[in-house]
């Protein structure tokens, strides 16, 4: 039987009842990822790309903390509030992290609205532990 492991850096905020990302022997799922700084605060209202550069910064530091990273992610699930307007600056952001020989197995959504209404985007992803 495979061991779970919660995982739950210390540098980005613990939503109550959610971990970051659960571990399943060499397999990493990453909660959905949104724009909230280190103390909860919300980062970039109104600024998509501040926003996404927040939600990658987050996944990093759970990529990191689960033993993985960026190159080791097989699948990415985005959820955009506004796909059409905000996709391009999106692609720009993930291409800084997720380099073009790394690319992945990827799903956009577009929903009617996220968690809070100021929040713009959300990403989830699995990953391949090291």
């Amino acid at each position: 039987m495979e061991t779970i492991q919660r995982i739950q850096p210390s540098t980005t905020f613990a939503i109550p009842g959610i971990k970051a990302a659960t571990r399943v022997g060499d397999l990493l799922f990453v909660s959905g990822q949104v724009p909230l700084g280190p103390t909860g605060e919300l980062v970039g209202v109104g600024n998509f790309r501040a926003q996404a550069e927040q939600v990658f910064a987050n996944l990093a530091a759970v990529l990191e903390e689960g033993g993985s990273g960026f190159d080791r992610i097989v699948k990415v699930t985005v959820f955009f509030t506004d796909i059409t307007r905000d996709l391009p600056a999106f692609r720009e952001v993930r291409d800084r992290y997720i380099a073009a020989e790394h690319a992945t197995a990827s799903s956009a959504v577009q929903v009617a609205k996220l968690f809070h209404p100021s929040v713009l985007l959300e990403v989830e992803a699995v990953a391949v532990c090291a």
